[in-house]
């Protein structure tokens, strides 16, 4: 039986390594790597399961699917979403699933969560929220653009059948 320790990728076989061992990786090579890992969703945002979609260049829409529960954000490769940029924390923040609603919490980072230019330590996502860790930015989606809400669809069709009504009163009376 094969020893999965003993298959490891061409890639990481063939790295440099730096002092202490450590193996060295450029920057487009960590992407392309993170890419193969499949740590990005190319799903369809919902309101059963957001996405945060890159907006940086480097990111720009690459999105990475949110879950019921708590996911931690950072640069360490422990986190449930990785991000290879030096202005990200190591753990920078979490988001929750509260009672449906997706919470962003700071944990303690360097550079700060802000969400629509604002710095917070906590905040309650809502669909187009640009939420940036650092100087990366991502956009808190709920459906896909042009996509109209649920309740947008219902006020809709309460306005057409209350013309409909008032046009037909209308005729009556005349």
């Amino acid at each position: 039986m094969d020893n999965p320790r003993q298959q490891t990728s061409s890639a990481s076989t063939r790295r440099p390594s730096g002092p202490q061992g450590t193996r060295l990786f450029s920057t487009d090579e960590l992407n392309r790597l993170a890419d193969e890992a499949g740590a990005a969703s190319t799903g369809r945002a919902s309101v059963h399961e957001p996405v945060l979609e890159g907006a940086n260049a480097g990111l720009e829409g690459r999105r990475f699917s949110l879950r019921a529960g708590r996911q931690t954000i950072g640069r360490r490769d422990d986190n449930d979403i990785v991000i290879g940029d030096l202005s990200v924390s190591s753990a920078h923040a979490w988001i929750m699933n509260q009672q449906g609603h997706y919470v962003i919490m700071n944990t303690l980072s360097t550079n700060g969560t802000f969400v629509n230019g604002k710095r917070v330590h906590e905040a309650t996502l809502k669909h187009g929220d640009r939420v940036r860790l650092g100087q990366v930015e991502f956009v808190f989606l709920t459906r896909e653009p042009g996509q109209h809400s649920h309740m947008r669809s219902i006020a809709i069709a309460i306005g057409v059948v209350a013309l409909a009504a008032l046009g037909v009163l209308a005729w009556w009376l005349l």
